[in-house]
């Protein structure tokens, strides 16, 4: 009987998707880079830390970050993590995203100390209005409310909004920098800044314009 024609077993592919490297999220330059691993050397058990950049919140247009050393072994499972030159990298994965092209440096003056992440996201910027959840003292509650939501509506116009005081339910702010003087500022303070906190402070029910009226004893609404 003749034997049967042999063919050869296609080729097995590589499963390139679970050998690849993961991806990298946030460059860190040479400077920085020797600095952390610095750092690290004279950390305890410092060979099982890893950097860990996260971002905590929004401070005004811009994102509040963290950065700290972690202990590899308490990471989540869903961190995204990445060797950069002897330095693990941690992401948590919330914060991939808004991290993607970020740059970690020293900062450009010497004299100044720690890091400095130029991050080319923004947080995207509520409408004013639009319901918040905010905590603390009802002053934190505004500030909050002026930092998030309020001055990166305004900052266009180059203007930003400070709590001045609160006197019993009414919450005096101060106009400056472009809405200073401005014909517009009781506008922008009567339609925008006061529906704002009205609608997400419950222990405020007025808005009185400290710039322009010193004292703030004309509120707006009553």
């Amino acid at each position: 009987m003749a034997d049967a024609p042999t063919t050869d077993a296609p080729p097995i592919a590589e499963d390139t998707a679970s050998t690849a490297a993961p991806e990298r999220v946030i460059t860190v330059t040479d400077r920085a880079h020797a600095q952390i691993l610095a750092l690290q050397a004279v950390e305890d058990d410092g060979d099982g830390l890893g950097l860990r950049i996260e971002i905590t919140g929004v401070r005004g247009a811009d994102f509040a970050y963290d950065l700290a050393f972690e202990p590899l072994a308490e990471c989540a499972d869903d961190d995204h993590r990445y060797d950069d030159r002897g330095l693990t990298v941690v992401v948590p994965a919330a914060s991939v995203e808004s991290l993607q092209g970020a740059t970690l440096d020293l900062p450009s003056v010497d004299s100044q100390g720690g890091l400095v992440l130029r991050n080319p996201n923004r947080p995207s910027t509520p409408t004013l209005g639009e319901p918040m959840e905010l905590s603390g003292t009802v002053e934190e509650k505004i500030r909050q409310l002026l930092d998030v939501q309020v001055n990166p509506a305004i900052a266009s116009h180059g203007g930003f909004a400070t709590l001045d005081k609160v006197v019993g339910t009414v919450a005096h702010i101060t106009m400056g920098g472009g809405c200073q003087g401005c014909a517009m500022s009781a506008l922008t303070l009567r339609e925008g800044i006061e529906s704002a906190i009205l609608a997400n402070i419950d222990e405020i029910t007025a808005v009185a314009d400290a710039t322009d009226h010193g004292s703030g004893e004309n509120p707006f609404y009553t």
